[in-house]
């Protein structure tokens, strides 16, 4: 059985990938931009920081406290951290085969990783969704061409429309990178999640 892909971990990573910060931080900025895909706030969060330090992909850089609020401590991403980030990103967007909530994830991250890796990963992703699709199609021909009633089908006729829908999407998500109407670059990314976590 496939292992569950470590959402909170691979969210944590991606955001210290931009900048240090602290696990409250990190939290403020996962509830004001509605990533819905972390559950188990704030439980889950403090874990996957635990962990991840324990793994040497982050580390404590600096303990603060302000006032009379508990001590903070800020944590980075190491050289490794983002090697790992990059490794299991690529993989939740190349592979179509999990849950809808993962690509869901994997996309509202996507702009840690160059462009360029992002369309790889994208038309990687599409290629396989085309080749699931010719499958699913033929399928379903041989079903009904068996004389099997639809209504026992529609469920593969569900599916079908979500492939057909995911595979367009991907393809105009491509054309605006490649076209350029759509890019980044780490700066911006700096600035953006910067002013957010600023304002948290």
């Amino acid at each position: 059985m496939a292992r569950r892909p470590d959402l909170v971990g691979l969210t944590v990573l991606a955001m210290l990938s931009v900048r240090p910060g602290h696990p409250y931080e990190l939290h403020r900025f996962i509830i004001d931009t509605h990533k819905d895909y972390v559950t188990g706030l704030p439980r889950s969060l403090y874990h996957a920081v635990d962990k991840l330090a324990g793994q040497e992909l982050i580390v404590p850089v600096e303990t603060s406290r302000e006032g009379r609020r508990p001590e903070r401590t800020i944590y980075e991403i190491t050289d490794e951290g983002r090697r790992e980030l990059a490794t299991r990103l690529r993989a939740l967007l190349d592979d179509p085969g999990g849950e809808r909530r993962v690509f869901t994830a994997a996309v509202s991250l996507i702009g840690v990783l160059p462009v360029p890796d992002a369309l790889q990963s994208l038309r990687t992703r599409a290629a396989a969704l085309d080749g699931n699709l010719t499958g699913l199609n033929a399928h379903l021909k041989a079903l009904r061409d068996s004389g099997l009633p639809e209504v026992l089908t529609i469920e593969l006729d569900y599916e079908q429309a979500l492939t057909k829908a995911e595979l367009a999407w991907i393809g105009q998500l491509i054309a605006r990178l490649e076209s350029g109407e759509l890019h980044w670059s780490d700066t911006l990314n700096r600035d953006q999640l910067g002013n957010v976590l600023d304002a948290s």
